[in-house]
């Protein structure tokens, strides 16, 4: 039986969005950044129907998530296994091949709804709710897979979000990795990944998906935006944003990114600069 596309969510009127983003800016570069906060304030850049109302409530879904946990259940297999049968087993959180085919499978708040998601963001869930229960959990970064890691180096036990929660051998991580890489897995792979690191690989899926479909510039542009209140961001990010603002018709503030861009690359590559240049005065061209 035929299923007509579902619509993906549309970014919020100008005001909300430059709120949405300078509180991004304002939690990206402080002290202690808070991976679940930065990932509703994505979600508040994609969907402009998610409201602060919104955003406290998947903070309290995940508290109550939490609750749900037994109390303190022992070593870190034990943590595992706990959260595979309340996440995976009991309330379905998982993913499939389907669902690296919706935005919504990037947003916290969509995948707290739907209960499923792309590995890194189902990988979010499980750790934020594990963090208020007490457990030595993190995020592990595998090449074109993320997991989750409990407890110390010595004693690391991995799971799957994407599987359900499923635990991990050593050989079951080095097949993902081969799979996704066709390289063998290091023990650097395994270390814990910081909110940074997780949030920018996050928009950097965010980027791909739109990358994919030129009709939504909207979402890749509001996406590089993101990306470039990162603290040590690219600086190609800004040729990617100018290239976005003209695509989309804004040839006047594409073209100054352009020759602004060229101003920075021209202290290294001075060939590139004026190619960069040449760029910016067909987007001026545009105007006439």
């Amino acid at each position: 039986m035929y299923e007509p596309p579902v619509p993906s969510p549309c970014p919020p009127p100008p005001e909300r969005a430059a709120e949405v983003r300078r509180r991004f800016a304002e939690e990206v570069r402080s002290e202690r950044p808070d991976l679940s906060m930065l990932c509703l304030l994505v979600g508040a850049a994609a969907d402009g129907t998610l409201d602060e109302a919104g955003m406290d409530a998947a903070q309290v879904e995940l508290d109550e998530l939490a609750g749900r946990l037994p109390f303190r259940p022992g070593g870190p297999r034990s943590w595992a296994v706990a959260l595979r049968e309340l996440l995976g087993d009991r309330l379905g959180f998982r993913g499939g091949p389907a669902d690296y085919r919706r935005l919504e499978s990037s947003l916290l708040h969509e995948v707290l709804r739907r209960r499923r998601g792309l590995p890194i963001l189902l990988s979010v869930v499980w750790v934020e709710v594990a963090r208020r229960a007490g457990a030595p959990v993190y995020g592990v970064a595998l090449p074109g897979h993320f997991v989750v890691g409990f407890g110390p180096e010595d004693a690391q036990v991995l799971v799957d979000p994407f599987d359900g929660g499923r635990v991990l051998t050593g050989a079951d991580a080095e097949v993902l990795v081969a799979g996704a890489t066709g390289t063998s897995l290091e023990p650097s792979m395994l270390a814990p990944a910081d909110p940074i690191e997780v949030l920018v690989r996050i928009l950097n899926n965010i980027r791909a998906w739109a990358a994919a479909r030129p009709e939504r510039s909207d979402v890749a542009l509001w996406a590089v935006e993101l990306s470039l209140e990162v603290p040590s961001h690219p600086a190609r990010l800004r040729y990617e944003r100018a290239q976005l603002l003209v695509q989309r018709g804004d040839f006047v503030e594409g073209a100054a990114e352009l020759e602004a861009y060229a101003e920075l690359v021209g202290a290294v590559d001075e060939s590139a600069a004026e190619k960069v240049r040449g760029q910016a005065l067909a987007a001026r061209a545009r105007l006439n």
